[in-house]
């Protein structure tokens, strides 16, 4: 069928030929001839084909896709619409044409999204991704080709709801979900009101019935996440979601996992087995390669593995000369980048970070200042024998000042050496002046130099000085070894006697500790030490990086030498999940259920990944509590818990990462007192995921309460506030339990004459990393002090350990901030913390600084504190015999 212009007139109205001059219908559109003769598909035309009447002549018009208007001029009314009608009908064949070549797809996904409203399995995105693919790629291809004005209403009405889905697939999923929950909760009410001894809380329960790729549930202290873990696996299997072969149930310890195993098999009656991540690794070695490899014997034993550490170290100094520089040299304190006194405002923050730590000499003594300490440890590295702060030789007349007591004494040769503070600048007069620390006096401290070179001059001894500008100019010992040189003779310890003496005093076992928590993550992670390296260089970590890294390289190829033929628990992990993601392994696994999530390393979060990944609808149930990550030296990585979602989450309509979280909240465990003071004193590092705390009770009474220690008053403290607490009630009348809490075990109490003082009360001790899981009445927090191994502990977070992981943990204190929620959270009633009057640690100034913790200080303990105006620091109170204070 033709339709053109009149010749004349379609020349008069378009003279320049812009439009065509005719067009042809034929089978799937309309050919145009002039104006470039384009081809019309009937799938071009947006709409119905209009006849328009003007005042010179008729025309014909086609809308087409992409707003483009196919006009046709000058032609004959009664043809024109004679051709439209020919026209409209075939676009409206072609339509449901389309459609119709579509019927069974358009039936299949219009049945699933009906039964998507009343769905019998959880809608997680693994389930209903396949079919919002096949949404869009319908809607894509055809659907969204097709008009709705040539389908008609019924047709289009028909297959609306898979073109709404395909623009937007959340919210038919969402309200899937919805329903799902409901009915389940509903349907296994009874279940829920029963599996474990008490009824679950609505939180619990929503953990079971949520089945999202990837569930994490947030277990808070006291929430009842072994519950939660139980009803989940009964529920999976009672409901015949999943056979019991298809669940796994992975533990960090392998009582928790014999426990897990019995409860669940009690609740659902069949068994189902909870294996340790070790356990399972070396069942898939097992399985595959049809024999397991022998255990290294270190590998289940933490303190013998750090006793090999400690042995290698020593070997490596007694056979590697070029490293055993650099592990007396680290010893020594040469390597790190100490603070000066430049760096503080005030004089007790100085000598807060000096008592803090612990700067112990290679011979022993503890000094005044890392300075002190370079030139200690050179000397003694040097052969030159020599006394701290020896009492002068020559006794002086009374000069009101202190009894002098030079800096060093260098026995053989009687010279005295002094060590100044104080650091060159020019004046606005061009001239060099000496200057001190912002807190010192200089005119006095000036003053005390001159008086010192007196004395020796006026006795005629030899005085030798080192000055801080020369640190800071990067020349202290090569300074010291020059001015020292007329009067020593140098005679340079081996360097194996020097790492025993060091061993000996005990400084070597924070090292040892280091190298053995880097040792596991730098396996867990597969990491090489030219990456480490690397790692340091860009983060600008300096010498004390380089020189570790050079440690740990010898350290760890002599480890990997002992091994043998021998494996750690890490070799263990990473081999078994290089088994499953060859391939080598089939997993059977479709749902995991992972215990104190929080405590996952690098290498078990692959060996999850990669059994996930075998199976398009594995599930990853996940419960534990970032609060309480306090295993970092054991390769835990806080991280991926907190980037939970693109660890382990699904993929659905274009977004990655997809999973639930749900937040237990409630806890069964302690008082709002200590439940929400606990809540706000970690969620001071903001990396921490926000979390809800119902308490299991309210008190009128403060349950924290901090108790002053000095040097001599420790133990009468302790004995004072056990037996307070054990004059309390326990619970149901019975014994008060008291739990006895250090960061430490050397500061373990005789626990024995505790109990014996107190037969009224149960009193057990334990570290606060064994006390994980466990509660009592009351809580009593040792050694909260600032020291090296005080609490927060001076040792745990070494920067270096953020070569060897993801990111490191930027705010201050951030592991043991946990570790303190971690021990507060054990108590039902009350903590009671013990700290240095003194020296009160962070944490503790922290909680009595807030009013918002409700933290209870005895009122003459308040009213005794004071600031000393010189230092800054606190003043201690002393009861004068008269009454008065002092």
């Amino acid at each position: 069928m033709k339709l053109a212009s009149k010749s004349f007139l379609g020349f008069v109205v378009d003279p320049m030929g812009r439009h065509p001059r005719s067009l042809t219908l034929q089978d799937k559109g309309i050919a145009a001839c002039g104006a470039g003769s384009p081809w019309i598909g009937l799938g071009d035309i947006s709409t119905r084909p209009s006849v328009r009447k003007g005042l010179l002549s008729t025309s014909f018009s086609l809308d087409l896709r992409g707003g483009r208007i196919l006009t046709l001029p000058a032609v004959d009314t009664s043809a024109a619409k004679k051709f439209a009608e020919a026209a409209a009908s075939a676009w409206t064949d072609f339509n449901l044409a389309q459609l119709e070549k579509e019927d069974a797809a358009v039936q299949r996904i219009l049945h699933a999204l009906e039964a998507l409203k009343v769905p019998d399995a959880y809608p997680a995105a693994c389930h209903i991704a396949p079919l919002a693919r096949d949404a869009a790629e319908l809607n894509s291809r055809v659907l969204s080709k097709l008009n709705a004005e040539a389908l008609g209403d019924k047709v289009t009405s028909r297959i609306a709801p898979i073109t709404a889905f395909a623009a937007d697939p959340n919210p038919a999923r969402d309200a899937a979900i919805e329903a799902f929950v409901e009915a389940q909760l509903l349907l296994w009410k009874d279940f829920f009101d029963k599996v474990e001894s008490m009824p679950l809380t609505p939180e619990q329960r929503l953990s079971a019935v949520v089945d999202e790729d990837a569930t994490l549930v947030l277990a808070g202290a006291g929430s009842g996440k072994t519950s939660v873990i139980t009803a989940k696996a009964a529920y999976l299997v009672k409901a015949e979601i999943r056979k019991p072969s298809e669940l796994l149930l992975l533990a960090f310890a392998k009582d928790a996992a014999t426990e897990m195993s019995e409860r669940i098999e009690a609740r659902c009656g069949v068994p189902v087995a909870a294996r340790t991540f070790h356990a399972l690794a070396y069942e898939i070695i097992g399985e595959v390669e049809g024999e397991k490899p022998p255990l290294a014997p270190t590998a289940t034993d933490d303190k013998a593995f750090l006793c090999l550490i400690k042995e290698i170290l020593r070997h490596i100094v007694a056979t590697a000369s070029d490293v055993a520089q650099t592990v007396i040299g680290w010893f020594a304190g040469f390597f790190d980048d100490f603070p000066t006194q430049w760096d503080f405002k005030t004089k007790h923050e100085w000598y807060a970070q000096i008592e803090s730590r612990n700067l112990r000499t290679l011979q022993g003594e503890t000094v005044n200042s890392f300075e002190e300490l370079l030139i200690a440890n050179w000397l003694f590295q040097n052969g030159v024998a020599y006394e701290y702060e020896p009492s002068y030789e020559h006794q002086l007349a009374k000069t009101g000042r202190r009894a002098y007591t030079p800096d060093f004494r260098l026995t053989e040769s009687g010279v005295y050496l002094e060590h100044f503070g104080v650091r060159k600048k020019r004046g606005k007069d061009g001239v060099e002046e000496l200057t001190t620390a912002p807190y010192v006096d200089r005119d006095e401290y000036l003053a005390g130099m001159d008086w010192k070179r007196q004395v020796h001059a006026e006795h005629e001894t030899v005085l030798i000085e080192t000055y801080s500008w020369e640190r800071e100019e990067g020349r202290l010992l090569e300074a010291l070894a020059e001015k020292l040189e007329p009067h020593v003779t140098l005679r340079p310890i081996p360097d194996i006697e020097i790492y025993d003496r060091v061993a000996e005093v005990g400084a070597v076992d924070s090292f040892t500790s280091l190298v053995g928590t880097f040792l596991r993550h730098f396996k867990n992670g597969s990491y090489r030490v030219e990456d480490c390296s690397e790692k340091a260089r860009t983060l600008k970590m300096g010498n004390r990086a380089e020189a570790f890294l050079k440690i740990f390289g010898a350290v760890f190829r002599e480890y990997q030498s002992r091994l043998g033929d021998r494996i750690d628990f890490e070799d263990m992990v990473n081999r078994a999940t290089a088994l499953v993601e060859s391939g080598s392994y089939q997993s059977p696994f479709r749902h995991i259920l992972v215990d104190e999530f929080q405590d996952i390393s690098t290498g078990r979060a692959k060996l999850i990944q990669a059994l996930k990944r075998q199976h398009s609808d594995a599930k990853l149930f996940a419960v534990g509590d970032d609060w309480q990550s306090i295993y970092r030296f054991a390769g835990s990585d806080i991280h991926i818990m907190r980037n939970f979602g693109a660890e382990f989450g699904g993929a659905y309509a274009g977004a990655t990462g997809v999973h639930r979280t749900v937040d237990l909240g409630r806890t069964f465990r302690s008082v709002d007192k200590i439940a929400l003071a606990a809540r706000r004193f970690v969620l001071r590092n903001p990396a921490q995921i926000t979390k809800t705390v119902i308490p299991a009770g309210e008190t009128d009474e403060p349950s924290i309460r901090i108790a002053w220690t000095r040097r001599d008053t420790g133990e009468t403290a302790l004995n004072d506030a056990v037996a307070a607490l054990a004059a309390t009630e326990g619970k149901s009348g019975g014994k008060p339990s008291i739990l006895i809490l250090a960061r430490y075990r050397f500061l373990r109490p005789d626990v024995g004459r505790l109990q014996r003082q107190n037969p009224r009360a149960t009193i057990t001790f334990k570290t606060i990393h064994a006390s994980k899981g466990l509660e009592a009445d009351h809580v009593i927090i040792l050694g909260a002090d600032t020291a090296k191994m005080g609490f927060p502990s001076m040792i745990v977070d070494d920067p270096l350990l953020s070569l060897v992981s993801p990111e490191a943990e930027p705010y201050p204190n951030a592991e043991e901030r946990r570790v303190m929620y971690v021990a507060v959270t054990r108590a039902r009633r009350t903590v009671t913390i013990l700290a240095s009057e003194a020296r009160p640690s962070v944490f503790v100034e922290e909680l009595m600084k807030e009013p918002e913790f409700g933290v209870a200080v005895p009122l003459e303990v308040q009213q005794h504190t004071h600031t000393c105006p010189g230092c800054g620091g606190r003043l201690l109170h002393m009861a004068g015999k008269d009454g008065s204070d002092w």
